[in-house]
């Protein structure tokens, strides 16, 4: 059975919905800390039970017959997150997986300057040493982020940020795919994978570029201080270390972290990968 942990969230929830394209119902499980959510996946068949991170001995019966597990990382930082994924990951072990895979970052690195990264390179490492098969996808950055780093520009015209670079923004429909695709075909990659990446890294410039094309109307790319930016957060309500987190997503896309692309995802998808002016039109609603 193929387990796959956040069955319904965001990325997790469309895994499973792709995955149900290339295996029978009952072959594929969830683990979700909330069942009652889970209610239209017991109904086509998937098996639905509880399963808490945080909370490491229910994890026992969610993972219970599991051939292959799948830890979608979760949106915590620092300890709290390599904890929760260092927990499923050795659970995944004790219930017998004969391969455990878990969802990346193609800049997962210790010294990143954006605070996810190290933690997925520590979980990456925590799972290699636990001697079994296993399977790290290393994704792009999610392309869903760009709209919500637009703030005010439709209105003023302006995009707003601190000076950032290219990003391989990937879309999660995308990503899903390819990790139904590789759960599906198990043991295709043994290891990390290349970076799952669209095909083009672009800047916030280069996002201004789109929007403009998209509304018909001048978007112009602002550079912020990096320090007036973060204040200007904190003033409209903004925690003081999600600020600091943020920050550190553009220090660390303006020294190349999240430039790197590869061509593995559309090989994977045997199609092109989804280009972020769809997202922004969907988000747009153009």
């Amino acid at each position: 059975m193929i387990i796959v942990t956040g069955g319904t969230g965001k990325l997790g929830s469309q895994i499973v919905d792709r995955l149900l394209e290339r295996v029978p119902a009952d072959r594929v499980g969830v683990s979700v800390r909330d069942t009652g959510r889970a209610a239209v996946l017991a109904a086509r068949g998937v098996r639905v039970r509880r399963g808490d991170f945080a909370d490491p001995a229910s994890l026992a019966e969610a993972f219970e017959g599991a051939t292959q597990v799948l830890v979608v990382s979760t949106d915590h930082t620092g300890d709290a997150a390599v904890t929760r994924h260092t927990a499923a990951i050795d659970a995944a072990r004790d219930a017998g997986a004969a391969r455990v895979l878990y969802t990346s970052h193609q800049a997962a690195a210790e010294d990143s300057a954006f605070a996810p990264m190290p933690d997925h390179a520590t979980t990456e490492l925590h799972l290699a040493k636990t001697g079994g098969p296993f399977t790290v996808l290393r994704n792009g950055f999610y392309a869903a982020t760009v709209p919500l780093m637009l703030g005010r520009a439709l209105e003023t015209g302006e995009l707003v940020a601190p000076a950032d670079g290219p990003v391989s923004w990937t879309a999660h429909a995308d990503l899903a795919e390819a990790a139904a695709v590789i759960l599906a075909d198990e043991g295709r990659f043994d290891g990390p994978t290349p970076p799952l990446t669209a095909p083009q890294a672009l800047d916030l410039a280069a996002v201004a570029g789109i929007l403009t094309d998209i509304t018909g109307r001048p978007i112009r790319r602002v550079v912020a201080d990096d320090d007036e930016w973060a204040a200007g957060l904190t003033a409209h309500g903004v925690p003081a270390d999600r600020a600091t987190l943020l920050l550190g997503m553009f220090r660390a896309a303006r020294r190349g972290e999240f430039a790197t692309t590869g061509p593995e995802l559309e090989n994977l998808l045997q199609r092109p990968a989804t280009p972020l002016r769809s997202i922004l039109e969907q988000a747009l609603d153009r």
